[in-house]
């Protein structure tokens, strides 16, 4: 999590490393008091989020910012499940830091694993602060699937600092609610 803060004056100046942008952003700060200070807390893996602002005369008016924190390299986005392969997963799961990671190991052919693919896209839309990432187990992506010890398919890795601290096997749901919950809260 980082602090992005900025101030905005009618002298039309803006100090902040973000930079600005937005439909008539420049048109915006002339109308606001005399100075207005905001500190806004910006999720690292965002690009932009959108300021709410009320000018002198009451109307609310936005405008957005994009970070200069941008992070280069492979990204999960949060609320979606991201697919990885062998050269993407760790860099993801180092960036995620001390957020818990979910990872799918699947194949094309496996009943079990797309009866299992919804419900995983819903966890995901559901814990907001888990980091859900999937892991088609081919033969180009098998030796991560071996590095992890993959036996069966489903199989749901639940990481924490970069280790994995559970193990869900099959197309067990509440299994893998019960460990994602205690995952979460140690």
């Amino acid at each position: 999590m980082a602090m992005i803060q900025f101030s905005i004056s009618p002298s039309t100046s803006i100090r902040s490393s973000p930079s600005i942008s937005g439909p008539s952003a420049h048109r915006i700060v002339p109308s606001i008091s005399k100075e207005h200070s905001f500190k806004h807390f910006l999720n690292s893996n965002s690009k932009t989020s959108c300021f709410p602002v009320t000018s002198k005369n009451g109307n609310c008016l936005a405008f957005t910012v994009k970070s200069s924190l941008d992070t280069v390299g492979p990204r999960a986005t949060v609320g979606q499940v991201t697919e990885v392969s062998k050269d993407t997963f760790w860099p993801i799961v180092k960036s995620a830091g001390d957020k818990t990671v979910v990872l799918d190991m699947y194949t094309q052919w496996c009943g079990p694993c797309k009866i299992m693919a919804p419900k995983f896209q819903q966890l995901s839309e559901k814990y907001l602060d888990v980091v859900f990432l999937k892991l088609d187990c081919n033969q180009d992506n098998k030796p991560l699937a071996k590095e992890l010890g993959i036996r069966v398919v489903p199989t749901f890795k639940i990481l924490k600092d970069n280790k994995v601290v559970k193990e869900v096997t099959g197309s067990k749901f509440d299994d893998l609610v019960a460990a994602i919950e205690a995952v979460r809260s140690s």
